[in-house]
């Protein structure tokens, strides 16, 4: 339930920072030009040189990862696009170091904080499991539960080695058994000669 509740709010800054975003694509594309000059030899050679196709690109992203957050589908997933969406956001937006004027500075270092806040929150629904247990805690479960089965066999044989072993001793039973017979069957022939007449 609290998770129904949560989600939605988290998500609602993004999907209508988006939507403002694709209205005044004009205001986005100077905030975010200082930002992307400075990384632009950094960027991979398909992402657009255009800033307003990036800014255009990010507010979909915003959208369309906030819509699935709020409805809790691939939360972790839209969480964690979110978070690293927020980043450049944040640089971009509202960067309270390049203000002179005291009021302005500390109105923008407000939002940076703030922002700061929201992507703590996006990084704790992205860890968050629903109380499954987390990708992790199941590998090393796994890795814990092979390793007692290595040290609960320590020093007892193999199932191999056992069966190997049942093998050999039904083989050398056999062996005694056609032995012991062939025995008796020499001796009730000598039997048989002892008692017969001699001419």
């Amino acid at each position: 339930m609290l998770r129904r509740l949560a989600r939605p709010l988290l998500a609602s800054i993004h999907v209508y920072g988006g939507l403002n975003a694709l209205r005044n694509v004009g205001y986005h594309v100077q905030q975010a030009e200082p930002v992307v000059s400075r990384i632009a030899d950094v960027l991979p050679e398909r992402v657009p040189n255009d800033i307003a196709t990036l800014v255009r690109i990010d507010a979909a992203v915003k959208i369309g990862a906030g819509v699935l957050l709020g409805l809790g589908k691939s939360p972790r997933i839209a969480a964690t696009v979110l978070a690293a969406s927020l980043v450049p956001t944040t640089i971009a937006g509202h960067p309270f170091w390049q203000e002179d004027d005291k009021s302005a500075r500390a109105n923008q270092q407000a939002h940076f904080v703030k922002n700061l806040s929201i992507l703590g929150g996006l990084l704790i629904a992205a860890g968050d499991t629903a109380g499954r247990p987390s990708l992790g805690w199941r590998a090393r479960s796994a890795a814990d539960r092979a390793t007692h089965r290595v040290h609960d066999t320590a020093g007892r044989p193999s199932l191999g080695w056992r069966a190997r072993s049942a093998a050999d001793r039904a083989t050398h039973r056999v062996h005694d058994v056609a032995a012991a017979t062939s025995t008796r069957a020499h001796e009730a022939r000598e039997s048989v000669r002892e008692a017969l007449p001699t001419h």
